[in-house]
C-alpha cells in the first residue's frame, strides 16, 4: 500500500508510514471480515476493488498497464493447454508482457546510449525522451505475471480459470509497490480455498510484522537518510571518511528501508488471513555474497534462480559455463533494478563476487566462531561498496566517491549531525542490530515481539510503538525501492 506527495497531476499514494495507512487499513481490515467467510468470492472481488482503487490514485491511465499485463498473461497461460506451439506462445506471451517494461523503464536509457555510441561515429540519432513517470511497482507485478505464465509452460503449476482469482494475485495491494514477488504456487491456492472468519494469531503476527516494519522504516532508514543525504549528494565537500560513514549508513538505511517495507506488506497480508513469500533473512549477517543473496530480497533471488540461472543451466554444466551463468544471472538483476550504469555495475560486481566465491570454495564459513565474525565483515564491506554505486547517479561519482574515502591526503574530520539526531540515529540502528543479531544466534530465547510470555510480548510493543511515535522521522520520501 503507498501514499506519496507527488505532484498534483500524479496523485497521491499511499505508503505504509504515512496517515492515510493509519486510516484507510483498519477500514479495510473491517469491511473485508465483515464479509461472511463462506462468501470467499465475494471478498477476493472486494480485495480487488480496493486494490485497483489504491493503484487508481496515483495516475489513473497506468492501471490500464496493470491490467494488460494481467490479462495477456491470463489468456497466454490459458491458450497454452490447448496448443501444440507452447514454445512460441510462452515466447510471446512474455514478451507482450515485457513490452511496457521496456518501454516505460528503458525506453530513454537505450535511446541515450544508442546515440552517444552513435555520436563517436560521427552520426546523430537521437529520438524524443519520455518524460512520462514510470508506472508504480511495474518490475515486480511484471515479474510476478511471468513467472506465473513460465510455472504454466513448465507445468509446474495449472492455468488458473478464474480471471478474478488471477487479477487479485497480481495486483494485491500489500505487495505491488515493491513485492515481495509472490509464487503463483504459494498464493493462488489460498485465494481460492475459505479463510476463516477471524484467524486471531495470524492477525495479531501481522500486526507485529506491520509495527516492526514500521519502527525499521521511520526509526532507523528514515534517520539515517538525513545524514546519507547531506553528505553523499555533496560529497566533494566532505571528507573520505565522512563518505565512508555516509555510505555504511546507506547500506543501513536500504536495508531497513526495503526489508522494514517487505515486513509490513507480509503483516498486512497476514492480518488479512494470507501468507506472503519472506524477503529478508538478516542479510548483513550473511558470511558471503553467495550467503547475502540467500538473505536478500528472497523473492526476487529465487525468482532469477527459478526463471534465468536454471534454464540457463545453474551448476549442471561445465564450471566456465557455471560461472558465465551466475554472470548472467546477476546482470539481469543490475538490468532489473534500473536503467543506469550503476546499477548495472552493482549486478556485475555481485556476479563476479560470487564467482570469485564458488572458484575458492568459499560460498560457507567453516572457521568456527572467530572466523565467521570476520567472514562477516569482510561480506559487509563488500556489500557496502557495491552500494555506493547502487546509490550514486552515475558511475563516475561513485568511482569519485571510494576515491575519497581511500585517499590519504584528504582530512580525516568527520561530519557529525546534532546531538540528538547522533543518538537517535545510534540508537536505532543498535536496536535493529541487537535484535537481528539475537533472531540469528538465539531464535527461541530471545523474541521479544513474539514472546510466549504475554508480559514480555506487549511490553516489548508497547516500548516499539512508542519509539515510533518518538523517535520516527515522518512525511519522508517515498520507499527506496518503490521507485524500481
Amino acid at each position: 500500500m503507498y501514499l506519496c506527495n507527488q505532484s498534483k497531476s500524479r496523485g497521491t499514494i499511499m505508503i505504509y508510514n504515512s496517515l492515510q495507512f493509519i486510516v484507510l487499513f483498519p477500514l479495510i481490515f473491517l469491511l473485508y471480515y465483515a464479509i461472511p467467510a463462506r462468501c470467499g468470492k465475494a471478498r477476493n472481488l472486494f480485495l480487488l476493488v480496493v486494490s485497483y482503487l489504491l493503484y487508481l490514485q496515483w495516475k489513473p491511465v497506468y492501471a490500464l498497464i496493470l491490467l494488460g499485463v494481467t490479462l495477456v498473461t491470463y489468456l497466454a497461460a490459458l491458450s497454452l493447454e490447448c496448443t501444440q506451439q507452447r514454445k512460441a506462445l510462452v515466447t510471446a506471451g512474455v514478451i507482450l508482457a515485457l513490452l511496457p517494461l521496456a518501454f516505460f523503464k528503458y525506453f530513454n536509457f537505450i535511446n541515450d546510449t544508442v546515440s552517444q555510441a552513435l555520436s563517436v561515429a560521427g552520426l546523430q540519432f537521437h529520438l524524443s525522451g519520455l518524460n512520462w513517470a514510470i508506472p508504480i511497482g511495474i518490475s515486480f507485478f511484471t515479474f510476478q505475471a511471468l513467472g506465473y505464465l513460465l510455472d504454466v509452460h513448465h507445468k509446474r503449476i495449472e492455468a488458473e480459470r478464474d480471471f478474478l482469482t488471477y487479477a487479485l494475485f497480481i495486483s494485491f495491494f500489500p505487495s505491488i509497490l515493491s513485492g515481495p514477488i509472490n509464487k503463483a504456487s504459494l498464493v493462488i491456492p489460498q485465494l481460492k480455498r475459505l479463510r476463516a472468519q477471524y484467524d486471531r494469531p495470524m492477525v495479531t503476527a501481522g500486526l507485529r510484522m506491520i509495527l516492526w516494519g514500521m519502527f525499521m522504516k521511520v526509526v532507523v532508514a528514515d534517520r539515517v537518510a538525513l545524514y546519507v543525504d547531506t553528505v553523499l549528494p555533496n560529497y566533494m565537500n566532505y571528507s573520505g571518511l565522512s563518505c565512508f560513514v555516509a555510505s555504511v549508513l546507506y547500506t543501513i538505511q536500504i536495508y531497513a528501508d526495503f526489508a522494514g517495507y517487505s515486513l509490513m506488506a507480509i503483516g498486512v497480508g497476514k492480518a488479512l488471513g494470507f501468507e506472503l513469500t519472506e524477503n529478508f533473512r538478516r542479510p548483513y549477517l550473511a558470511v558471503s555474497v553467495t550467503d547475502f543473496w540467500r538473505r536478500w530480497h528472497i523473492s526476487l533471488s529465487t525468482w532469477l534462480k527459478d526463471y534465468i540461472y536454471i534454464p540457463l543451466g545453474g551448476n549442471r554444466c561445465s564450471r566456465l559455463r557455471c560461472y558465465w551463468n551466475i554472470f548472467v544471472t546477476f546482470l539481469v538483476s543490475g538490468v532489473w533494478h534500473g536503467a543506469n550504469w550503476t546499477f548495472i555495475m552493482w549486478g556485475i560486481m555481485h556476479g563476479v563476487c560470487q564467482i570469485i566465491e564458488k572458484m575458492l570454495g568459499q560460498q560457507q564459513c567453516r572457521y568456527g566462531s572467530v572466523g565467521k565474525t570476520i567472514k562477516i565483515v569482510i561480506t559487509f564491506m563488500i556489500v557496502n561498496f557495491a552500494w555506493i554505486f547502487f546509490r550514486m547517479p552515475t558511475l563516475g561519482d561513485a568511482c569519485r566517491v571510494i576515491g575519497r574515502i581511500f585517499d590519504p591526503s584528504l582530512p580525516h574530520s568527520i561530519f557529525l549531525p546534532t546531538h540528538t539526531d547522533l543518538l537517535l540515529m545510534v540508537m536505532g540502528v543498535g536496536l535493529l542490530f541487537a535484535k537481528d543479531i539475537l533472531d540469528e544466534f538465539f531464535p527461541k530465547r530471545c523474541r521479544l515481539l513474539g514472546n510466549r510470555r504475554a508480559a514480555v510480548r506487549w511490553t516489548a510493543s508497547i516500548i516499539t510503538l512508542v519509539l515510533i511515535l518518538l523517535c520516527g522521522v515522518f512525511g519522508a520520501d517515498q520507499f527506496i525501492y518503490a521507485k524500481f
